[in-house]
């Protein structure tokens, strides 16, 4: 974090200074319920909140174009502590208002609160001094005192809800819980308070249980010094960031992952698995920790660059070299793994169950169906229903171990070594190989790249991609690939629009979805070796 601003210090000293007399004179009302210290603590509520809003406006004026990352996020922490200290302020009025509701003085259980106001005014005082000296081993005593309060809170309301069961008081006790709950969400300002130090002392955003497996983990690695970047933070809510040493030039030694501990395991698991199955192609795990219903993986940072950077940026030679290295490897994976398992994607369920994800971005493309010169034009859920029926009677005849979420960003290639690898493996798993085609080949068309010629260049990347999977399916005596693919890709193209909020583009992968079912279900299962997939006519614009 870096030095505070004179006139968002003051301010915040002035803030701090005001929330720590507002719990103290709350703890007084509650043991004296004297009406005066009520209305003084009321009667107070515009000065925390002037306080604050002349914090926002101080770090509004300093943050400017020119303003350096890791200022906007001191910046953007001051702003949070001081939200968060008025809103601290404000919870000591509505339980002002809620005590004077309480009839029956004994309802309220007040000796249960003298203890847990003096852990959020222990919070508050040491928030200045965390400020100050930039100190994560404060912050984190600050964000404590929640898992302090807990315990206690929770026997609180154990207490109420038993004695509301008895039927007598009803309202008082349950204008009790409603005090008891403003309590604990003074814990939980306080948790955000020191979840924002943190953060701005480390340059990005982090909660408590994130630092303490980033903590341990970057242990293992031996390190004085480190330097924590930001890669990316998922749709399912994981977040991603690079560890390297500080001042070193070359590069991150290591990938911190963390997340939902579901997702992390199926994560590990992945890697694990391909470890077993095939070596070399998944990166290593340093270190895998579970904190309450999150967990971390420290996985080896992986030398090179994405396709996608390689699509998008790079030389045509060494996009060239990429698509030969990624299909060997393919290949290899496929012939190595093969087996008679039969295991379908099941394209069309997969999509039904994204549909309302789909129409949640964009609602014109449910109900669609319409007449057009007397002609039935079912809607896209009439022919989802077909595509299942038509589907479900052409099986895989074989299964390969596939990545599962086959993206472009998800493949790596080191020039260097000649060599490719994948990661975010937590959906691999023994399947039809359809499906990381198809998903494959979405995921170049769906880049948000309008320039004529980059465009030319994604496309022909997909139709190339196409014929090598082609080819692989001949020689493997997989005579209904392209019916499976069909489906595939349609399933890719339409889910993938809710990533996608340009409307023309999004329409474009729309109707081709349209196109593609359409097509399918014209087609007898029966005769699925004879389906003919349009693939020079889908990938072009």
């Amino acid at each position: 974090m870096i030095k505070i601003p004179r006139a968002i210090s003051e301010n915040l000293r002035f803030l701090i200074v005001e929330v720590e007399s507002q719990v103290s004179n709350l703890a007084t009302f509650l043991s004296s319920r004297s009406p005066t210290v009520g209305q003084r603590i009321v009667n107070r509520s515009g000065y925390a909140y002037n306080l604050k809003m002349r914090i926002h406006g101080s770090c509004f004026t300093h943050n400017g174009p020119l303003t350096k990352d890791s200022e906007m996020m001191s910046m953007r922490a001051m702003e949070s502590i001081a939200t968060d200290l008025e809103r601290i302020a404000e919870l000591c009025r509505d339980c002002v208002h809620g005590v004077e509701n309480i009839g029956n003085r004994r309802c309220l259980r007040v000796k249960s609160y003298a203890p847990l106001l003096e852990h959020v005014i222990k919070g508050v005082r040491l928030v200045e001094d965390a400020v100050n000296h930039r100190d994560t081993r404060v912050a984190l005593r600050i964000g404590e005192a929640k898992r302090r309060m807990s315990a206690a809170l929770q026997q609180l309301m154990a207490k109420y809800t038993e004695a509301l069961k008895k039927g007598k008081n009803t309202e008082d006790f349950i204008t009790a819980i409603f005090v008891a709950r403003s309590v604990e969400q003074m814990g939980d300002a306080l948790l955000n308070i020191g979840e924002a130090l943190i953060s701005a002392n480390l340059g990005q955003p982090v909660n408590i249980e994130r630092y303490q497996s980033l903590k341990d983990s970057v242990a293992r690695l031996d390190l004085d010094s480190v330097a924590i970047e930001t890669l990316a933070e998922t749709r399912s809510g994981s977040n991603i960031s690079g560890i390297s040493a500080n001042h070193d030039e070359d590069g991150y030694v290591a990938v911190f992952k963390e997340g939902q501990k579901r997702k992390v395991k199926e994560e590990r698991q992945g890697v694990e698995n391909w470890h077993e199955i095939y070596p070399g192609l998944a990166p290593k795990i340093l270190s895998y920790r579970k904190r309450g219903q999150s967990a971390s993986l420290l996985i080896e940072h992986l030398a090179g660059l994405t396709f996608q950077q390689i699509l998008l940026n790079e030389s045509r030679a060494l996009l060239d070299e990429t698509c030969r290295q990624l299909t060997r490897t393919l290949a290899s994976v496929w012939k190595e793994t093969r087996n008679k398992k039969v295991v379908p994607a099941c394209h069309m369920d997969q999509l039904g169950n994204r549909l309302d994800e789909v129409y949640a971005i964009h609602p014109e493309f449910e109900n669609d169906s319409m007449t057009l010169c007397g002609h039935r034009i079912p809607s896209f859920e009439n022919l989802l229903k077909k595509a299942k029926t038509a589907e479900a009677k052409v099986k895989p005849p074989f299964s390969v171990y596939i990545h599962g979420d086959f993206n472009v960003d998800n493949i790596i290639y080191d020039p260097m070594e000649k060599r490719i690898n994948f990661i975010d493996l937590h959906r691999s798993s023994y399947m039809d190989y359809v499906q990381d085609v198809s998903v494959f080949m979405v995921s170049n068309y769906r880049l948000q790249i309008l320039e004529a010629r980059s465009r030319a260049r994604i496309l022909s990347v997909a139709r190339k991609f196409h014929r090598f999977a082609a080819k692989f399916a001949r020689d493997a005596g997989d005579d209904s690939f392209e019916y499976r693919l069909a489906f595939g890709l349609a399933r890719s193209f339409a889910t993938s629009t809710r990533f996608v909020l340009d409307k023309s583009l999004a329409r474009a992968m729309y109707l081709r979805a349209r196109y593609l079912i359409e097509q399918a279900i014209e087609v007898s299962p029966e005769n699925a070796n004879r389906f003919h997939l349009p693939v020079e006519e889908i990938f072009i614009d």
